[in-house]
């Protein structure tokens, strides 16, 4: 049994990735933080797939609670380890820099930079010993360009992109990857209140992603044809900004 862990896997793009994946051979665990429903489905998805699936609840930026969720799948599964993490969990909270709360700040900031230590360091030791794993982490255009009102956004992904290629080297001769996937614009809950119909002329390809298409490109980091790509950021967006 292969096992890969999704978080933010009860919508959008971690939804997209988990059904790749489950089409890819992989046990999927569906990790969520309160929307059971919503994983629920995802989970239906998994299993229409063509594999099993199970759901995994904690908040990737409360390091107490991931710790324990985390040894209590490994305690089920002794002879068992998660080969493929993709760190997908993110929220936005846009606003200019000069009316931004201090929460709105830390929040984006711990879920998906404490988020990606609190979920990745407890995985990587069985990946190292069995000398075989599979990470990666979501950034976003925004971290590669910075957009205005959102520089706690763009900052949280900018770190993503930068501890990308920081533990790349650390694990690359163990046959661990660490990549990133920069999504511009994907027609997912995270872009609802943006003005579509204006910011589809911004992009070259005049149009939002899919979730799907996303998938595909984890799904491709993910396989062994993938072996000698680490430390990498790869733009899907369009044509919007590379």
């Amino acid at each position: 049994m292969k096992y890969a862990l999704v978080t933010g896997g009860s919508r959008g793009i971690g939804r997209a990735v988990s059904v790749k994946l489950a089409r890819m051979g992989y046990h999927i665990i569906i990790n969520y933080a309160s929307n059971a429903t919503e994983a629920e489905k995802t989970l239906e998805l998994v299993q229409q797939a063509g594999q099993d699936g199970e759901m995994l609840k904690f908040d990737v930026s409360n390091h107490q609670q991931t710790r324990e969720a985390i040894e209590s799948w490994e305690s089920a599964h002794p002879e068992e380890y998660i080969e493929v993490l993709v760190n997908n969990a993110g929220i936005r909270r846009d606003n200019i820099m000069a009316f931004m709360p201090e929460e709105d700040w830390r929040r984006v900031l711990n879920i998906t930079l404490d988020g990606f230590y609190n979920v990745t360091q407890p995985l990587l030791q069985p990946m190292l010993v069995h000398k075989f794993g599979r990470i990666i982490n979501m950034a976003s255009v925004s971290g590669l360009k910075g957009m205005p009102g959102q520089t706690n956004y763009s900052a949280a992904k900018g770190g993503i992109i930068a501890a990308t290629k920081a533990l790349a080297q650390e694990v690359a001769r163990k046959n661990v990857t660490v990549n990133a996937v920069a999504p511009g614009f994907i027609r997912t809950d995270m872009v609802e209140g943006l003005d579509e119909e204006a910011l589809k002329k911004t992009i070259p390809a005049n149009r939002f992603g899919t979730p799907e298409e996303v998938a595909e490109l984890v799904g491709f980091l993910v396989s062994p044809d993938a072996g000698y790509i680490t430390g990498n950021v790869i733009s899907i967006n369009g044509g919007l900004y590379t």
